[in-house]
């Protein structure tokens, strides 16, 4: 399994960003504007966790993965059935305040590919040492912050 952290900033509170990233609603499409609105679906939800189906259009790749935000501070997604990923394998996103305002948020990106599409499209994110999850991240992050103003 590749395994790649990622670092990145944000003016967003810790509980601004975990919000976002547990929000099951019909708004998830728009709050992350990497995934795709028709591979999203919502197979439940709980207090701490949710089972949901997220996709991306180019490349088209999907997974059912449950989310854990049981632990303050960490929300986890761990794939449980995907065209492009094996389960098991998980982002685990580590959200913290930042001195001066704000969070930092480390993602730990450990997958493994379970298909040819998989392969390419995991390659490009172990050579590139995760920039288009980052970019996805900050993208929505920046997004959020316009709207806060």
């Amino acid at each position: 399994m590749a395994r790649i952290e990622i670092n990145a900033e944000t003016a967003l509170s810790p509980e601004k960003v975990t919000s976002m990233l547990t929000d099951f609603s019909d708004r998830r499409p728009d709050i992350w504007p990497g995934l795709f609105r028709d591979a999203y679906e919502v197979y439940s939800v709980g207090d701490t966790w949710a089972e949901v189906k997220e996709g991306n259009k180019k490349p088209k790749v999907w997974a059912r993965e449950r989310y854990d935000w049981s632990k303050p501070g960490i929300v986890r997604w761990e794939v449980v059935e995907s065209n492009f990923s094996k389960p098991g394998s998980f982002l685990e996103a580590h959200i913290s305040p930042r001195e001066g305002g704000g969070s930092r948020v480390r993602v730990v990106w450990s997958r493994s590919p379970s298909s040819v599409i998989g392969y390419i499209a995991l390659g490009v994110i172990i050579l590139t040492r995760g920039a288009p999850v980052k970019a996805s991240m900050m993208a929505a992050f920046k997004k959020a912050e316009k709207e806060a103003v």
